[in-house]
Formats: C-alpha cells, sequence, structure tokens
C-alpha cells in the first residue's frame, strides 16, 4: 500500500510565505534601530561629528579661534614632511610600536605559559595585572624617580659594581625612549598576560593529554598544538598593543617632556605639542589625520593576517 503523496505546494502559497518572511525581518530590523538609535545618536555626536570636523579642519589655515573661513588645501600635510625633526618623531614612534608589539606579547606569553595551572593563578594573575589600572601619568611619576640618577636602578647598579652610578637614563638621547618602553611593558605585561590565559582556557585538553600520551615534548605540543590555537587571541592583543603604541601620550608626556630636545617625540607628542603649544590647530589636526590613518591601516593588515591563518587553521 503507497502512502499518501504530499500535495505540491502552489508558487502563490511560495510567494505569500516569502512577503511575510521579508515583513517580518523588516519589522525586527525597526524594532532594532529603535532599540540601538540612542547608542548611535550618542556615537555620531561624540566621535563621528568630531572626526568629520577634524578632517575639513585639516584642509584649512585656522589659527586658533580665528574662523574656518579659509581653505589651505593639502598644505598642512605638505608641511608635515617639512618638519626638520620629522625623522626623529617617525623613528620613535616605529620602536614604539614594534616595542609595545613585541615586548609585553613575548613576556605575557611567557608568564601565560608558566603560570597556567599553578597553585594561586588567580592571585599572581591579579597582581601581575596591577599595574594596568594605574594612571599612566601615575606610572610615568613613579618611573621617572625609578630612572633618575639617584634612583633605584643607578642604586642596585652601584651596589652590584661596587661604585656610584648617577647615570640619567631619562636625560641622554639614546636611552629615553628605551627607558620610557620598558615602562610602557611594565603597565601592560599584565593585560597581555591575563588575554593569553584566557584564550589559552579555550583550548581544549584532548590533543594537548593525546600528544602526551603519543611521547610528544612540552616544546612541540607548545608549536604544534598551543600555538596554531592560540593566535586569534595572539592577533586580537596584537591589534590592542599596536593602537596603544601609536596612541601613548601620557608616559612620553610624562617621563621625557623636553628630554632632549625631540628625541622623545612620537606622533601623539608631537600632535599635541604643534596643536596646543604651538597653537598650530589645523597643522595638528593632519598630523591627528596621518596618525589615525597609520592605526587604521596597520590594524586592518593585521585582521586580514588574522582572517586567512584562521582559515588555514581550519
Amino acid at each position: 500500500m503507497q502512502a499518501p503523496q504530499t500535495p505540491p505546494i502552489s508558487a502563490a502559497i511560495r510567494a505569500e510565505a516569502h512577503r511575510r518572511e521579508v515583513a517580518a525581518r523588516r519589522r525586527s530590523g525597526r524594532v532594532a534601530l529603535v532599540f540601538i538609535a540612542p547608542a548611535l545618536a550618542l556615537v555620531a555626536l561624540f566621535l563621528l561629528l568630531p572626526v568629520l570636523f577634524n578632517l575639513g579642519l585639516s584642509f584649512t589655515r585656522w589659527q586658533r579661534f580665528s574662523g574656518l573661513d579659509e581653505f589651505g588645501g593639502l598644505m598642512n600635510y605638505q608641511r608635515l614632511f617639512m618638519v626638520p625633526y620629522l625623522s626623529e618623531v617617525v623613528i620613535n614612534t616605529a620602536m614604539w610600536v614594534i616595542g609595545a608589539i613585541t615586548l609585553p606579547l613575548a613576556f605575557g606569553l611567557g608568564l601565560a605559559l608558566l603560570l597556567r595551572g599553578v597553585p594561586g593563578e588567580g592571585l599572581f594573575k591579579a597582581l601581575f595585572f596591577l599595574p594596568r589600572v594605574l594612571a599612566p601619568a601615575a606610572v610615568g611619576t613613579i618611573w621617572f624617580y625609578v630612572y633618575a640618577p639617584d634612583g633605584v636602578i643607578n642604586t642596585l647598579a652601584g651596589a652590584a659594581v661596587g661604585q656610584e652610578i648617577d647615570y640619567g637614563w631619562l636625560f641622554e638621547s639614546h636611552t629615553i625612549t628605551p627607558a620610557i618602553i620598558m615602562t610602557f611593558v611594565w603597565q601592560t605585561l599584565g593585560i597581555n598576560m591575563v588575554l593569553l590565559l584566557l584564550g589559552m582556557a579555550a583550548i581544549p585538553r584532548d590533543p594537548i593529554e593525546a600528544a602526551h600520551v603519543d611521547g610528544a615534548s612540552s616544546w612541540q605540543i607548545f608549536r604544534h598544538i598551543i600555538w596554531p590555537l592560540l593566535l586569534p587571541t595572539v592577533f586580537v592583543v596584537t591589534i590592542l598593543n599596536v593602537i596603544a603604541g601609536f596612541t601613548a601620550f601620557d608616559l612620553i608626556w610624562v617621563m621625557g617632556n623636553g628630554y632632549p630636545a625631540q628625541r622623545s617625540l612620537s606622533l601623539a607628542v608631537f600632535m599635541y605639542y604643534e596643536t596646543f603649544s604651538n597653537s598650530r590647530w589645523a597643522f595638528g589636526a593632519a598630523i591627528a589625520v596621518m596618525l589615525s590613518a597609520l592605526v587604521i591601516l596597520v590594524s586592518w593588515a593585521l585582521t586580514v593576517m588574522q582572517s586567512r591563518v584562521e582559515a588555514r587553521i581550519r
């Protein structure tokens, strides 16, 4: 006995079902828009409009509050490449970004591997994360005295070698930027470690235990299992470090303000200096646009790399 066949659905019924589905999606979209409208308004008011205003300002000859009526074209961007100490600014910014990417990530990964699963892991995470909650200006003030000629570093070094040392770490052109970078690493090490520990916690234990059973060494497990599965978290941490490196201001301003000359300038400090100290508002806006473009470009490149790596892992 044959089972009764289901009658075919007519084209009219399909069209009506599709129409109702589209209408339901539109209603859901309108409801969602109503709920997110306040947040969108705040973003537009306090983020989008200032960005657009700054972009327009960079094409003017605005001085203080004299008005925006005089169009300057690309004059401010051309002036940027004519600054005599621009090479110093670019070198310092490059050092900052490279240091902000590699050092906190490397030290944070090492600490995450050491502290993973040890007794008192929560206490160690809290201790290493503590500097992150301090204001950068406060951290800069503390470490300014640590690096002082009669500070902690010179005192310990003098005790180790048996003679008095009064080296000015923040007063020498070849040590000021590395010294401030190490202070930045000290403050951001904890957040890198915590994020990497969270990434490790998401790695399944089964492949690691299977590798142990097969006799794999700790290095082989890290290289072939932990590191590939940790790469998405590593890319997120790297993007955060890139943004922090490009936009670092407080530490540099507190620890290296004017010592010596422009040697401690980064793009962020250079922007502030030209805008508020020299009252070149339009020129400072152009520097801000260039800085934002660099951050977006590097972050986009890292995001593309992350997508390709994740696709290869899958």
